[in-house]
């Protein structure tokens, strides 16, 4: 075997990257998984036995340095032994909108909004993780709670002060991680652990409840996942029964070459004891559903309370199909084109129960880099009658006028921007 000076010098950046870590973990935990790393890679043939051994006297000098370091930080720079790492995000985006309508009713108007979030990450020993997520955001009218739709907050009221929100909050354990099984749970509130579509779930709704997760790597080229999911809609003190919703998702993945990829799904959802959503109990944001008075809970002389019409069991299949390309005009490396469809029947009403929903995506989200364009999506979105899902938890109750969202700032993180 040739051995490239070059592999060397990833090598030795690799182990002195761990040694790095001693500053702020435990020094015999990082130093063992150094010797490890250095083992693997002589076993391998990329260093030589002599490389090797220099490797492990300079990491020994570094891990030296680096725990006198540590001996030396105030203690409250320092990590205690149970944390293995932790992660910073966060961001910042300025947003225009204009509202214009052919109905002469319809007012035509601006709107000015931003949105701030900030985030902290602490993986542990024993494969727990813990994170929260403060955000910015808008008082749906008449409830002192935020918006669970939306972080936006809107230049209004005089230069008054704006609130923040805890709009995520979770342990995480998983006690499986190998190379073929994965096995986590999940408490608390946090992002959807769902793969569907903003038919289904708003990209800003972050659930709160209880989730376990799996999955399964067949081979190299094909994997299953399985995922469960209790969520509490509302905690109602005059109620013996609490209103939930429970579902579940069964996804398969497949990379048959390095530009062709599929994936295929198919979930379920119910909304249990719906009849306590009344719109006294929850914000009623979004007004889509289709409500009717529920007498036997209006006290005598008091005004009627409004609850779901339809029950809401929603059967949702959605495949995709993405294809990379080498290269793209105005893109930094390799361009992925998705195309996606979902499909969307809940039984529990007795027509125009159907929605479905197909799309486009260009390019790919995550951390911006020089010369990368942000995520470009095509959709279109068809749900009749608004009674084929719970639009409290979807974006899709937009009214028929032209929205137009301009992002004109965004920091700190990955480009989330979205036009819709």
């Amino acid at each position: 075997m040739i051995i490239s000076s070059g592999q060397t010098k990833i090598a030795r950046t690799a182990v002195l990257g761990v040694a790095l870590l001693a500053a702020s973990t435990n020094h015999s935990r990082a130093q063992s998984a150094d010797d490890a790393l250095i083992n693997k890679l002589e076993q391998k043939g990329i260093l030589t036995t002599k490389e090797a051994q220099e490797l492990r006297a300079e990491a020994s000098q570094d891990f030296t340095t680096a725990a006198h370091s540590r001996a030396n930080m105030p203690e409250w720079m320092s990590m205690p032994d149970w944390v293995s790492g932790y992660k910073l995000s966060g961001d910042f985006r300025g947003r225009f909108e204009q509202f214009t309508g052919d109905n002469d009713s319809f007012v035509d108007r601006v709107r000015l909004r931003y949105r701030l979030r900030v985030g902290l990450t602490v993986t542990m020993l024993d494969n727990l993780e813990a994170g929260f997520r403060l955000g910015s955001g808008d008082q749906p009218s008449g409830y002192t709670t935020g918006n669970s739709l939306s972080e936006n907050s809107t230049f209004q009221d005089d230069f008054s002060k704006k609130a923040i929100y805890l709009d995520a909050a979770y342990g995480k354990w998983t006690p499986i991680n190998s190379d073929s099984w994965l096995l986590s749970a999940t408490i608390g509130k946090m992002d959807s652990p769902f793969a569907f579509t903003p038919m289904v779930f708003d990209p800003d709704l972050t659930p709160e409840g209880g989730v376990i997760q799996s999955g399964w790597t067949i081979n190299g080229k094909q994997s299953l996942s399985l995922t469960g999911a209790a969520f509490v809609l509302d905690e109602e003190s005059t109620a013996t029964q609490d209103p939930f919703m429970y579902g579940g998702q069964l996804l398969w993945k497949a990379k048959w070459t390095k530009k062709l990829a599929t994936t295929l799904g198919v979930g379920a959802f119910q909304i249990v004891n719906g009849r306590q959503l009344t719109t006294a109990n929850v914000p009623y944001i979004n007004r889509g559903n289709t409500r009717v008075p529920f007498v036997p809970m209006v006290p005598p002389g008091a005004s009627a309370l409004y609850v779901l019409k339809y029950n809401y069991t929603p059967i949702i299949a959605d495949a995709g199909v993405t294809y990379t390309l080498d290269s793209f005009p105005f893109y930094n490396g390799a361009f992925p084109l998705k195309f996606a469809g979902e499909y969307m029947h809940n039984p529990g009403a007795p027509a125009n129960n159907d929605g479905f929903w197909v799309g486009v995506t260009f390019g790919q989200s995550g951390r911006k880099k020089p010369g990368t364009s942000p995520i470009v999506t095509n959709t279109l979105a068809r749900m009749p009658g608004m009674i084929s899902w719970w639009t409290m938890i979807t974006l899709r109750s937009i009214p028929a006028t032209i929205q137009t969202r301009i992002a004109v700032t965004d920091t700190m993180g990955a480009p989330t921007s979205k036009v819709t």
